[in-house]
């Protein structure tokens, strides 16, 4: 008859695991120890079932500390960590069906929680981290240059197969042609890709698109498109870089009860993610039902061919990491919609910024099942590997 033993593993077991996959084990203990239950058979092998292997796998989705006698909390944050996509299409259905259920949700609100999230993403950052980023420009430069390339030849490419009504054709472009969103710093923090190059990336393709959004309006359309560049850095900064400075701040100078917060900070990200989602179907959700099947398969193959272009081309052809190749590709397939509503509407009328909006969805739900298709790969890979040294 089985016996059940509670067994301590010591970082040197885990200690080639934790150089390939330093996040995806973010869930051991200050004190380097993991407490994991393994089963001895008659025969006297040791096995990890598959259930307890999933259990391992749901906690280091969720980011969070794992043990046989975790708390109920941590078990619900992991929950809905580990259903990030379904939350987000839930949303985004809510949205479109009971628009009311999510119109109530003020477009400020929105502003100051992604800066909360922001917040709590630097928690979890050093600047030591920001310091290896800068150490190194090209990776940097690298996304923005397929920010600005990819992503425009894609919205021209598809808006001429999908032969698209005119405004339509327009606001797609102008999608193309914007920079990195905000919630692309959120997805690479789920994804457990590298958050500093995220901001750092965000930051920089923001100031880019002073230049470089009305450049390629005018390539692509004909029709230069006015960017306010000062409005739309101080809006990066205020939402992305300050908040997250702050919390590299706070964690280095607080570093205990940082640690007792960082584990939820996962579970605001990923409901934020979830009512951008609905907020956006919910006040576009008519638009959105008129829309049509043609426009929204071209949005929906326009971020999917970024996010598939932007990894595959920085890590086979570039040859950038693989935490750099995930960033890249969530950068670049994860666009400033608002911004593209706002310059679509003053420049080419309302019809024009549909396809912004449905963007700002489709991007968001793409990009949520990829941050949980890369950390469920990294949670997966991280236990395997200790099993096979148990």
């Amino acid at each position: 008859m089985d016996t059940i033993k509670s067994v301590h593993v010591l970082p040197l077991a885990w200690s080639s695991t934790m150089q390939r996959h330093p996040l995806a084990c973010s869930m051991i203990h200050s004190n380097s120890r993991l407490s994991i239950r393994r089963y001895h058979s008659d025969n006297g092998s040791r096995v990890l079932t598959s259930e307890r292997k999933r259990q391992i796998v749901s906690s280091l989705q969720g980011g969070g500390a794992f043990s046989s006698s975790s708390s109920s909390s941590t078990s619900i944050a992991d929950t809905i960590s580990s259903s990030f996509p379904i939350l987000v299409i839930s949303f985004a259905i809510l949205g479109i069906m009971q628009p009311s259920s999510m119109t109530w949700i003020p477009n400020s609100l929105i502003t100051w929680a992604i800066g909360f999230s922001m917040l709590g993403m630097g928690l979890t950052l050093t600047f030591e981290d920001f310091t290896r980023v800068l150490s190194a420009p090209q990776q940097i430069m690298t996304g923005v240059v397929l920010q600005y390339t990819v992503m425009p030849s894609l919205a021209f490419i598809i808006s001429r197969l999908a032969q698209l009504p005119l405004d339509l054709t327009i606001g797609l472009c102008i999608v193309g042609a914007c920079p990195g969103g905000t919630a692309s710093n959120i997805v690479t923090y789920l994804a457990k890709a590298d958050v500093p190059l995220s901001v750092a990336m965000t930051t920089a393709s923001t100031l880019g698109a002073v230049f470089m959004t009305p450049f390629l309006t005018s390539m692509l359309l004909g029709t230069l498109v006015q960017v306010d560049g000062v409005g739309l850095l101080l809006s990066t900064l205020q939402v992305v870089l300050f908040p997250v400075l702050l919390g590299c701040t706070l964690n280095q100078l607080f570093p205990r009860m940082v640690s007792k917060i960082t584990p939820y900070s996962t579970v605001s990200a990923v409901l934020l993610v979830a009512c951008i989602c609905g907020r956006v179907m919910a006040s576009n959700s008519v638009a959105v039902m008129a829309a049509g099947v043609k426009l929204v398969a071209g949005i929906f193959a326009l971020h999917a061919g970024g996010f598939f272009l932007g990894y595959t081309v920085s890590k086979y052809a570039i040859g950038v990491p693989e935490k750099a190749a995930r960033t890249n590709s969530i950068e670049v397939g994860m666009q400033n919609s608002a911004l593209g509503a706002m310059l679509a509407t003053q420049h080419f009328g309302p019809m024009a910024a549909v396809p912004c909006a449905i963007s700002a969805c489709l991007h968001s739900l793409l990009g949520s099942i990829l941050a949980w298709y890369f950390s469920s790969k990294d949670a997966s890979t991280a236990v395997d590997e200790y099993t096979a040294n148990m």
